[in-house]
């Protein structure tokens, strides 16, 4: 049912009359009159007594006049929540980020200049393949990514090929660790040319620090052989998992700090470790007043850090 044919019968309910009903509506008599037409087809009884003048409603038309008016004033109101939850999303920036990143940079980094500045942020932290938030970007999904990182990470390039804005917010670093011994040595450690393949919780297809660890494995680590035990999208699943003795992996030092810290986890080799950045991009073309005004804090804020 089109919502124009409503309210074409509730002119003419109020003005008894097809010529200033149609007047009313600014459309021609003929075109008002096949609307209605149309609108008793649809409802399939007929809800105007034409035969009589002024202009009587049938007993099924009494109904509907009163239920007309119903969805009319539920529609417009509707329509005006919906461009007031519109307009309040103006001022909500939306985040895309995995899980480790939201319990770790997020909340030292951004979450305390949002809360300063009354910024409201919609959190969507997901196990998306890496790509998915480059594209989550690119179609307007959410306003912001943050991201790791490095060299190595091709599923970034799309974003640096059409001059999309970053900022770098921070460094990292992604290192190797093993449960500890009873002593607080790791309890894996890697022996160049050694014969047992070491056991390594690694880091699913869909993960963005899987090139990572790729990267390291094939520039560091070659002479070493490796057995995947087990892989994971999450670094919080590979940390428990390397927390419970299954093997080696590597975790960014800010998701680990703690372990490490309490004698829980062990480096392994800190020459086998390598730099990470903590990213967020935007779309330039995103003019978003709260994004722009975020964008400025965390400027400065990095400005304040260097000097």
């Amino acid at each position: 049912m089109d919502i124009v044919w409503l309210r074409d019968f509730e002119a003419l309910v109020a003005c008894k009359n097809f010529s200033r009903a149609a007047e009313d509506r600014n459309v021609s008599q003929p075109a008002f009159s096949r609307r209605i037409r149309a609108l008793e087809n649809e409802i399939g009884v007929r809800l105007i007594n034409r035969e009589t003048l002024p202009l009587t409603m049938t007993p099924a038309g009494e109904v509907f006049a009163s239920q007309a008016r119903i969805m009319l004033r539920t529609y417009e109101e509707t329509i005006e929540r919906c461009q007031t939850i519109d307009a309040a999303s103006e001022n909500v920036i939306r985040f895309a980020a995995s899980q480790s990143l939201y319990m770790t940079h997020y909340k030292t980094l951004i979450a305390p200049l949002a809360s300063e500045s009354g910024i409201d942020t919609d959190l969507n932290s997901t196990s998306w393949a890496a790509d998915q938030f480059v594209s989550a970007l690119q179609q307007c999904y959410c306003d912001v990514i943050l991201t790791y990182w490095h060299p190595s990470m091709e599923f970034l390039g799309p974003l640096e090929v059409a001059n999309f804005e970053h900022l770098t917010l921070s460094a990292d670093r992604f290192v190797p660790v093993s449960r500890t011994r009873a002593d607080g040595s790791p309890e894996f450690v890697f022996k160049r040319g050694g014969k047992e393949a070491m056991p390594l919780l690694s880091y699913g297809a869909v993960s963005a620090l899987r090139a990572v660890q790729g990267f390291v494995l094939e520039q560091l680590i070659k002479p070493q052989k490796v057995l995947v035990v087990n892989q994971n999208a999450l670094a919080n699943s590979v940390k428990a998992m390397i927390l419970e003795g299954f093997g080696i992996g590597w975790l960014p030092l800010s998701l680990c700090r703690q372990e490490l810290e309490e004698g829980r986890l062990a480096i392994v080799d800190e020459r086998l470790a390598t730099d990470l950045e903590v990213r967020i991009y935007r779309d330039p073309k995103n003019t978003k007043p709260t994004l722009d005004g975020l964008w400025r804090r965390l400027l400065l804020q990095r400005a304040t850090q260097v000097s």
